[in-house]
């Protein structure tokens, strides 16, 4: 059969069942066209144009595409190729830019057939797609930008390079991932490159009584099947508990569905697949442990050694018996929130090489150092022998933190001295990486006769699932945030991670906060309701402010901005019949006495190259972005000659891509690093300086543990605030969510707007429609639709309100703005429901999905 692509005739003489997806990747290494559901056809990322039509590739069999002509964005044409890329990077439609060239041959085919589309044309055509990062606010933007040149037939300039804080940077290597051409780990593409895929357990529970894996290494293409007996160095792993082993041996038990048996390396990835099914597994099946307040309970099975409790944080201060006794109201309930799915686009890939005598991977993981130190343990090699290059990846939200493929393609690519790629499938995805807690809070909450605060007292219980990953941390934070943007002179909270069967539970955008703030916003409602009070002037009466203390009891002494949100939110709020608000609070950087740090390393190359080392992840967020407007704000270095590099080889050393730090830390980081450099340049140009090297480091290592016996309590460094109003039309429809967020400095406003944007739109799914449902530990569908993503068709208009109190520990004054986002977002629309229907909402999500888009 015949057909064309991209203008050129192609000749095909395969299977004709063949997805036209696999096609474009394997055959014709097409790599702009993105596969992120594994043909579930699920978020349109492999959309493509047929004939002038936008369809699935990953449905479409290669049959349906004889003498018919295939587009993707390589085949646009560059004027089209430009105007797309250029409106997308102008309007911020692009971030992790995974989803974008999906969208761009969709808005290509409805910009062909309506050459001035409405807003609400461009939203109904967006339906096949998912993106998880702009909340669609800002690609249906750079859609009308595009059609209103396309139909004048003009160019739209490419955004200028501004290199100041403050201005909307264009994002770095916007234009690539727009169109696709900016690789992600698995679009590498190596000679002689191996494939493996990985065998995982069928029961949640269960011991592995017998292993056999001989026909599967009979099969024709397989290279190696590994085993736990094949790992050289300590098996057991882990973020900060060491309890996760890399595959499970015959004689033990499987923890959860996403445990590895065994993983098979062979000449494709159809034939690993293959594989795996005639790997022979024998198991004695257990009865799972899978509800998380029973895992304390004395006849519960154990799920580790040391017994199902994981962590518990405890904040008691103050006297509550006596607050009690002198509250004139005081709110009650159990609130409880679900498990959920990060549903970033690109599911996990790792490629391994062989380097010197050691490994090189490509990890799109959110730490490449934490990655060097895990693998090499593993590998029973020296770090010097394992370099990670990071790829930056296509969405992570926090969920990919936790080795899942890395380690596998570094072990199979260091004993067989292969390049080897490993993917995970959308279900495998779904299935194996840890997930966001579900936590079930028993709040009490009072306040006097003139509506001020007294206790809180908190029991709080979540589900940590078959590893630590970073359980302890989240919970400890739902602790630490436990009440709110308010200040509260009694506290007393118990916070507890306990090990179930289930899914891990880990690190994911808001970590605990989000969960504790829906808990007492919606006890603050409750007592306005029970005393007749305002309630906006509650909130804005309890409010932190300079001088007041956290859940903690860390006493903010400068920088709270909470009040400045709610002002900002004031009138609007007053005004609308049905609204609920809620406020948030959010820490920047771990904390809880552990150091917060970032190296930098600017290599002058030339007079026209300067490379900027660092060590976080670049996952659509814009830290390289903001990274060059740092740079160049501190030197007056021109952003057109820099480069961002993270590859562990520079010894750029940070630590995870995770509580909102990176471009706080990063931008301390250059500040410090380029003192000297800006002392050199008064005297000399860049060309004299070639070859030199600046090395600097930021860090913040005062913070206390929760149970310091200290003077002065210093939990987080710093903290961002926001308020967030949900208003409902006459219909109780969600209508629009006006988001006032206080960010210190804004570093870019285009970028800062999308990161609201976005999380406003996960943290509106997290209130109404996500959720991950378990069966006795096993996912009940791991389609990617079914994870209640929202679609832009159910998306409200989001107005960001920008509040600038600046931080004295920022740089330029900034503070975290990747998490706040949804922090507050469930608590405001639970109360705006409340307003409409007079139900209180104690758990989510609430499952109200009709939206008002106008």
């Amino acid at each position: 059969m015949k057909f064309i692509l991209n203008g050129i005739e192609k000749e095909y003489t395969g299977d004709l069942e063949l997805p036209l997806l696999k096609y474009l990747r394997n055959i014709e290494n097409i790599t702009t066209v993105k596969d992120g559901c594994s043909g579930q056809a699920s978020c349109g990322s492999c959309t493509v144009e047929l004939n002038g039509d936008a369809v699935l590739s990953c449905i479409t069999p290669m049959k349906k595409v004889e003498k018919l002509e295939v587009t993707t964005t390589d085949g646009l044409g560059e004027y089209k190729q430009n105007v797309f890329a250029n409106a997308f990077v102008e309007k911020g439609g692009t971030q992790c830019g995974f989803c974008t060239p999906g969208i761009v041959m969709r808005a290509n085919t409805l910009i062909r057939s309506n050459e001035n589309p409405t807003r609400k044309e461009i939203v109904n055509s967006l339906t096949p797609h998912i993106c998880r990062c702009t909340g669609y606010i800002k690609i249906i933007d750079s859609i009308e930008l595009a059609a209103d040149a396309i139909r004048e037939s003009k160019e739209i300039p490419t955004p200028k390079q501004i290199g100041k804080i403050g201005k909307s940077q264009p994002k770095y290597d916007g234009d690539k991932l727009t169109l696709g051409t900016a690789p992600y780990v698995d679009d590498l593409r190596f000679q002689g490159m191996l494939f493996g895929a990985l065998k995982f357990s069928k029961h949640p529970r269960a011991k592995v009584v017998s292993l056999d894996i001989t026909k599967a290494e009979q099969l024709s293409g397989v290279k190696k099947v590994l085993t736990v007996e094949d790992i050289p160095g300590d098996r057991i792993s882990g973020l900060i508990v060491k309890d996760w082993s890399m595959m499970v041996a015959v004689g033990e038990e499987t923890r959860y569905v996403g445990d590895v048996i065994a993983s098979v390396i062979a000449e494709s990835d159809d034939v690993a697949r293959a594989a795996l099914d005639l790997i022979k597994v024998d198991y004695e099946v257990l009865e799972p442990l899978t509800e998380m307040t029973k895992a304390l309970d004395a006849d519960a099975p154990h799920i580790h050694k040391g017994g199902n409790l994981l962590s518990e944080t405890v904040v008691d201060r103050g006297d509550i018996e006596l607050a009690k006794s002198k509250s004139k109201f005081i709110s009650t309930g159990i609130y409880e929130t679900q498990m959920v799915e990060h549903a970033f686009l690109e599911t996990e890939a790792a490629v391994a090489r062989p380097y010197k005598d050691g490994v090189e991977i490509f990890s799109q993981g959110q730490g490449v150092y934490e990655d060097r130190k895990q693998i090499a343990k593993i590998l029973n090699l020296d770090e010097k022998k394992v370099r990670v290059k990071l790829v930056p990846n296509g969405g992570g939200f926090g969920g990919k933190e936790d080795l899942t493929v890395q380690h596998h393609a570094a072990l199979a690519s260091f004993l067989l001295n292969k390049t080897v790629k490993f993917t995970l499938t959308r279900d495998e995805s779904i299935i194996m990486h840890p997930k966001r807690h579900p936590i079930k809070m028993k709040y009490e909450l009072g306040c006097d006769e003139n509506g001020m605060l007294t206790f809180l007292e908190a029991d709080i219980i979540g589900d940590t699932g078959a590893y630590a990953s970073v359980g302890m941390k989240v919970l400890e934070r739902a602790a630490g945030h436990s009440t709110g943007a308010y200040t509260v002179p009694n506290v007393k909270v118990s916070a507890k991670a306990v090990y179930t069967n289930n899914i891990p539970c880990g690190a994911m955008r808001g970590f605990g906060a989000n969960q504790a703030t829906f808990a007492v916003e919606g006890c603050v409602d409750d007592l306005c309701k029970q005393g007749g009070f305002d309630r906006w002037q509650f909130r804005f009466d309890n409010a932190i402010k300079n001088g007041d203390q956290t859940a903690t009891g860390q006493v903010i002494l400068a920088g709270a901005g909470v009040r400045e949100t709610l002002l900002a939110v004031k009138e609007v709020f007053q005004n609308s019949k049905y609204a609920g608000i809620a406020c948030g609070i959010k820490n920047t950087g771990i904390g809880n006495g552990m150091p917060d740090d970032g190296i930098i390393k600017i290599e002058i190359i030339s007079e026209d190259r300067v490379i900027l080392n660092h060590g976080w992840t670049e996952m659509g967020q814009g830290v390289n972005t903001m990274a060059v407007q740092f740079l160049c704000e501190e030197t007056g270095i021109d952003p057109n000659i820099i480069e961002v590099v993270v590859d562990t080889s520079k010894e750029a050393r940070s630590g995870m891509t995770t509580a909102s730090r990176a471009t706080s830390l990063i931008g301390n980081s250059i500040r410090e690093t380029s003192k000297k450099l800006i002392e050199d340049l008064k005297t000399k140009r860049l060309s004299d300086l070639a070859g030199n090297e600046y090395v600097g480091q930021w860090i913040c290592d005062w913070t206390t543990k929760p149970d310091a016996d200290v003077k002065e309590i210093v939990t987080h460094y710093s903290y961002s605030y926001a308020t967030q109003v949900v208003i409902l039309d006459n219909e109780g429809k969600v209508e629009k969510i006006i988001a006032a967020h206080d960010a210190g400095k804004i570093i870019n406003p285009t970028l800062f707007e999308g990161q609201i944007e976005g999380s406003v739109h996960m943290g509106l799914g997290y209130a109404i429609s996500e959720e991950l449902e378990l069966e006795k530990g096993i996912p009940k569908s791991t389609r990617l639709r079914k994870m209640g993503v929202l679609r832009a068709k159910e998306t409200p208009n989001i107005e960001v309100i920008g509040v600038e109190v600046p931080d004295p520990k920022g740089p330029h004054g900034a503070k975290g703005v990747g998490e706040i986002g949804l922090v507050p977002t469930a608590g405001a629309v639970a109360n705006a429901f409340y307003q409409f229907d007079g139900t209180r909402y104690f758990k989510l999500p609430i499952k109200k999905r009709e939206i008002n888009v106008k």
